[in-house]
């Protein structure tokens, strides 16, 4: 009987201080699990250091690798993605070419897989070598997701994860351009179930999940999987309006039968301060939901490969 395949998808972008080490580490991985038969698909995300280099060699040493290089930086979504449309696996295993995903952690990711589950993902109880603004952004974010998506992204879920080859067919069928991968996976659903992990530090080189590029990904992740943004300005503009109307009322008789002297300046411009700078929120809102339509408008891919090694 052939073996089953396992197919691996790895973006990486300026990873040479890690991708010897990953490949060693997943080789002993596919040598402890002969059951099955494995692929790598490492998208080589526009690197500008000797990554492409190293994964040539480690492509021509061992044909189990291949090896997808993308014209620029596509960021890790879009590594994803690419890797998506170019597995073949029953099953698909997603992670980072930093080893903050644990290769090790395969084979209990397998054993799920066997018993039914078709997403199995990793849940991060710790994170070691994260400073306290990047614990804090991931909590926000974890939290915020939860409450405007009913609870949809599990807290703390990572994008390691193995999902079986009808949730991979699935997600890689969306044609949406604003993709937050983990989030789709999520909205697809399955028989699925997280797998508790600690994260470890980087094996080497410097993270590029800088801050603001991390709370990017985090605002396009919230707004393309939720519209309660759009539903809260709604409500919130009635509640303003009705406040409003009921502070006008008494006001009206006290300038009828009283008089209302010119007193109270600075309430009212800190009033309209207040009110315009809602205003602006709101204006900010509406227009993360207009550039998210912008970028599927345009219907531009969401990566080009420059080059490609090994079988498709």
């Amino acid at each position: 009987m052939s073996k089953k395949m396992i197919s691996l998808i790895i973006p990486a972008y300026n990873e040479e201080d890690c991708v010897d080490e990953l490949a060693k580490r997943l080789k002993a991985v596919f040598h402890s699990e002969p059951q099955y038969d494995f692929e790598a698909v490492i998208v080589e995300n526009g690197s500008v250091d000797t990554t492409w280099e190293k994964l040539q060699r480690i492509a021509e040493g061992d044909p189990r690798f291949r090896i997808l290089k993308l014209s620029r930086n596509f960021r890790m979504d879009g590594g994803l993605t690419a890797g998506l449309d170019y597995v073949t696996g029953d099953a698909c295993v997603l992670m980072t070419a930093d080893l903050q995903d644990p290769p090790e952690l395969i084979p209990t990711f397998l054993r799920r897989w066997e018993e039914g589950y078709e997403n199995i993902f990793g849940i991060v109880t710790k994170r070691e070598g994260t400073g306290p603004i990047r614990t804090i952004n991931s909590k926000m974010f974890y939290w915020l997701a939860g409450k405007l998506t009913d609870g949809r992204i599990p807290r703390n879920a990572s994008d390691f994860r193995l999902v079986d080859k009808k949730v991979y067919e699935a997600v890689r069928a969306m044609t949406e351009r604003n993709r937050f991968v983990r989030g789709l996976f999520a909205w697809a659903g399955f028989n699925s179930i997280g797998i508790p992990m600690e994260r470890p530090p980087r094996y080497g080189g410097v993270s590029n999940a800088h801050t603001f590029k991390v709370l990017d990904l985090a605002f396009k992740g919230i707004f393309a999987h939720s519209y309660k943004p759009l539903r809260l300005i709604t409500v919130f503009g009635f509640l303003l309006s009705a406040t409003s109307f009921m502070a006008l009322m008494p006001l009206f008789f006290l300038w009828v039968f009283v008089g209302v002297p010119f007193a109270g300046f600075g309430t009212l411009v800190g009033l309209f301060l207040l009110v315009f700078g809602i205003v602006s929120l709101m204006l900010g809102v509406l227009s993360e939901y207009v550039g998210l339509i912008y970028e599927e408008v345009k219907a531009r891919p969401n990566y080009v490969v420059s080059e490609y090694l090994g079988k498709k």
